[in-house]
């Protein structure tokens, strides 16, 4: 990854372009970010940006979390990650702002985020498995079927069994950036990104684009 940005995701939208076409986007709010610190190969074995998102009282920090900020001498920020870099690390300084305008449209991105929680869901809502017959007394409509054991007498690992869905780290890969305006921290790409309304994402460039 060369370059990234954290966002919020606002919500979904469409736009049109110059033929009139709908175009169906997300808009997340990204940055400005405030770089905190540098991992480097020499010291931390491998590059990365430590970021932050977000301002936040100071009040609402431990101490630890206080001292980290003032030691890099920047405001306390409610995110902080660390973005991984293959290289482009040297190119930033502490305190230094990254804003939405390091995307341009037309740019291809990964967004990274927790998905939606959907609690405990049955297998064919989770794994879209078919139910059984309705009618003629089949007796059998959304069970998950025959669990495969009969010599070992238990349940083989990683059948597709009922059980918790969603709140998974999940990256949407390649979606297009529509428009980027660093002056109101507004990011569009087109398509669905993971997680509700006001959660976290990460945004960086495509890995399956050169």
């Amino acid at each position: 990854m060369k370059k990234g940005i954290l966002a919020k995701k606002v919500g979904m939208t469409q736009v049109f372009d110059e033929m009139g076409r709908a175009i169906p986007v997300t808009i997340m709010e990204a940055g400005p970010c405030t770089v905190i610190s540098k991992r480097l190969p020499e010291k931390d074995g491998y590059r990365a940006l430590q970021v932050g998102f977000k301002p936040v009282k100071e009040n609402r920090l431990n101490s630890p979390q206080r001292g980290h900020f003032k030691n890099a001498g920047v405001d306390p920020l409610k995110y902080v990650r660390e973005l991984r870099l293959d290289d482009g690390a040297a190119d930033y300084e502490v305190g230094q702002e990254i804003k939405a305008d390091i995307f341009a449209p037309g740019e291809y991105v990964d967004v990274t985020g927790i998905s939606k929680g959907k609690g405990f869901a049955g297998s064919i809502k989770r794994h879209g498995h078919s139910r059984g017959a309705m009618t003629h007394g089949s007796r059998y409509h959304r069970g998950p079927g025959s669990l495969g054991g009969v010599d070992a007498a238990r349940v083989f690992k990683g059948h597709a069994l009922p059980g918790r869905m969603g709140g998974e780290r999940v990256t949407v890969q390649k979606l297009k950036v529509i428009k980027a305006d660093p002056e109101k921290n507004i990011l569009l790409v087109k398509g669905a990104v993971p997680g509700p309304r006001g959660s976290l994402l990460i945004v960086k460039n495509s890995v399956k684009v050169s």
